[in-house]
């Protein structure tokens, strides 16, 4: 059940526009207002059935406004929070959406002061590399995680209602640490990412790209679909959880360098040894989830 009678949606795309349809398809009765850089992003959502009408002054959008959702590129966490902060009533809880979080807390607690305390952080595991408000879809969450990096500072009533808003999406909740969280997500989903854009922009860049793109099958597009995401909001991750991204691309890298010097022995049975171990570990990873999802 949703404990919020009014929700305001900063960032009306992927997320926060599949936020808003997922919450009126569980029913919800509540208002939806959405906040957007561009009256035309915003004007359709409206069109779409996203958020209730097309933007008002600051004043009136957070008018007894009892969540703010942040659903930004992490790096404009601060900005946003500063120029809502004069306008949001002391009641409102704040949560975001962010791929990062020790970052995200960090701005928070320099902007919000004393009033962290009401800020949730939050990160649905869900996503599409399809972007704005045509990309969002009500069933986006369902049987997805959604991470809650509770603060010592909030309270157990508003971390369950943002719980309680994120299991109306569809999703399960999982709590980790800030520092937990970002540590965990460097290495299965912000490094992937970088691989496969980096794996994209040096073909592109090839002397034989177009040939190369003429052939490029199945194989390479499943392993490349994630580098259609949006630029911008992945540069922010990348910047943001810097550090443990690093230390996964050094590992990587190792790794790497290991193919490379068994492929150059010509040691075939080394070769078989990790994509056996690989094969392994993905298939086991593969019906885990397989074995979760049938139990919902």
């Amino acid at each position: 059940m949703v404990a919020f009678k009014k929700i305001v949606i900063c960032g009306v795309g992927l997320i926060g526009g599949s936020v808003a349809l997922a919450l009126r398809k569980s029913g919800y009765q509540g208002r939806i207002v959405g906040l957007e850089r561009s009256q035309d992003v915003l004007a359709r959502a409206h069109a779409l059935g996203i958020v209730d009408d097309t933007g008002s002054s600051l004043e009136e959008t957070f008018k007894d406004a009892d969540l703010l959702m942040l659903a930004v590129p992490v790096a404009q966490t601060a900005r946003v929070l500063q120029s809502f902060l004069p306008y949001l009533p002391d009641n409102t809880v704040i949560t975001d959406t962010g791929s990062t979080k020790s970052d995200v807390v960090a701005m928070a607690r320099e902007v919000l002061g004393d009033r962290v305390a009401r800020f949730v952080p939050a990160h649905p595991i869900a996503g599409s590399e399809s972007n704005g408000p045509e990309a969002a879809f009500a069933t986006l969450f369902e049987g997805k995680k959604t991470v809650i990096a509770q603060l010592p500072e909030n309270s157990e009533e508003d971390v369950a209602r943002v719980a309680g808003l994120w299991e109306s999406c569809g999703a399960t909740i999982h709590y980790l640490t800030p520092a937990g969280h970002d540590n965990v997500f460097a290495t299965v989903s912000h490094l992937p990412h970088l691989l496969a854009y980096g794996l994209v922009d040096y073909v592109a860049n090839h002397s034989l790209a177009e040939l190369f793109f003429q052939y490029a099958a199945s194989g390479f597009r499943d392993f490349t679909r994630i580098a259609e995401s949006s630029p911008e909001m992945w540069r922010d991750i990348s910047l943001a959880n810097r550090e443990h991204l690093l230390e996964g691309l050094d590992a990587y890298m190792d790794e790497l360098v290991r193919i490379r010097a068994l492929l150059a022995d010509k040691d075939g049975a080394g070769l078989e040894a990790i994509f056996s171990n690989a094969r392994q570990a993905r298939m086991n990873w593969r019906c885990a989830i397989e074995s979760a999802e049938s139990k919902k």
